[in-house]
Parts: C-alpha cells; structure tokens; sequence
C-alpha cells in the first residue's frame, strides 16, 4: 500500500505545463527579470528555485497519517474539475481512505511560511492574511468523488496578491506566500476533514490533488505581483 501512496496528483501533460513554467522561471530569474520578485520574498534566486522544485518533486509524495472508514474507494480514474484534471491513483486491496500529507503542497510551504513569519516577525499580519484567505478558499472548495477538496486553481492567487498588498506594502511578498499556502491548505483541506471519507477517494492529501496547483503556482505569481508592487525590499527582523 505504502508503493501506491505516491503518484502525481495531476495529469502528466497538467504537470508537464507546470514543469515547464518552472523551466521558463529559470531562464528568467537567469535574466535577472524575475530577480527582483524573489529578493523581494527575501531569499535568493537559487533558494528561490530550490523552494519550487523541491514542490514539484515532492508532489508526488504523500506522508500517511491515518485511514479514514467510508463509501467504497474509486481507483484509476481522471476527474476534471474547473479545467483541470486530477488523478485517482491505481489501487488494490484498499482499507478506506488514506488520510496523508503532500510533501511539495503541505510540508515544504509550512516549513517557508514558518521561517518567512519568524524572520520578519509577521505575527499578527500572517495570522490576519491566512484567516481571510481561508475564509475565501473555503467559502469556495468543492467536494469532489474520488480526489477530495478542490478549489478553482487561479482563486488562491488573485486573492493573496491583493490581501497581502492591503495589509502590508513592505512586506507584500512574504505574506502573499504565506497567506496563499497557509491558507489554502486551512481552507480548502483541513476546515473540510469532516466530508472526505464520504467521498471515496483512495489517498486525501493535504496539499495534494485539488490544491497543490494552487499552492503552487501563488509561491511563483502571487509573489511576483506583491513583490512588483512592494516597494522596497522588507526588513528582517534579525
């Protein structure tokens, strides 16, 4: 069972367009045109991109945590939701509903909203920031049979360059990557941990399949549209 935890949770040629939006994001940051944005978030280009393809690899990933009981699990499927088509992993001889943690959506973002939030000292503005993106995120996250919690890909986005260029012109970018993480995963996945076992999904991963687009892809446009907007560099706090 531990083999069939681990799949990507979008379709290879879904993927492949992320994949190759990373690449673009190499020779741009290697043009220094996208420089700016990612100082702005305060760390360098290469953690810049080590952070995002760390995401995209450890997407595939899924910690277990627990099985939750429930209607009969789907298998093997491709279910579109809002233009995009998730995964339903193969699997055989299945107890439920795996309840896991996606390692690029859940992990790698927690460890980076924790370090942004603690260097810059952002206690309450991330709290506010996370709070009202879950809010939205929530408010929108739909059910889906087979694949768990999913919300419209771009939503995440739009909402936290604007909350976080509200909030804080200086420190813009660090909170539109917390904000945007943070409260995707609060929103879409865990506020909705009551209605996943009813709907027959072999693996429910947090920050997997039906958010991980959207965590994605705020660490690389949210933060260049807060960062464009910041204006200036923020301060850390040590």
């Amino acid at each position: 069972m531990d083999s069939q935890v681990h799949y990507l949770p979008l379709t290879p040629g879904f993927f492949s367009i992320l994949v190759l939006l990373f690449a673009g994001l190499i020779i741009l940051i290697q043009l220094r045109i996208l420089r700016y944005a990612y100082m702005r978030l305060g760390v360098g280009p290469g953690a810049a991109l080590l952070l995002l393809f760390g995401s995209l690899i450890g997407s595939y990933f899924n910690i277990p945590i627990t099985v939750l009981p429930g209607s009969p699990v789907r298998s093997d499927e491709i279910i579109d939701f809002f233009g995009m088509r998730y995964v339903v992993p193969l699997v055989t001889a299945w107890p439920g509903t795996v309840l896991a943690v996606n390692v690029g959506g859940a992990v790698i973002p927690a460890i980076m909203s924790t370090y942004l939030v603690v260097r810059y000292q952002l206690w309450l503005r991330a709290t506010l920031a996370t709070a009202a993106i879950a809010f939205v995120i929530h408010s929108m996250a739909t059910p889906v049979p087979g694949v768990g919690i999913a919300v419209p890909v771009f939503v995440p986005v739009v909402a936290t360059a604007i909350l976080a260029f509200v909030l804080s012109r200086e420190y813009a970018p660090p909170l539109a990557y917390i904000g945007g993480s943070m409260g995707t995963l609060i929103g879409a996945d865990l506020l909705n941990l009551d209605k996943i076992g009813s709907l027959g999904a072999p693996v429910a991963s947090i920050g997997g399949a039906g958010t991980f687009d959207g965590i994605f892809l705020t660490g690389i446009l949210a933060v260049l549209l807060a960062g464009i907007a910041s204006p200036s560099r923020p301060r850390p706090a040590w």
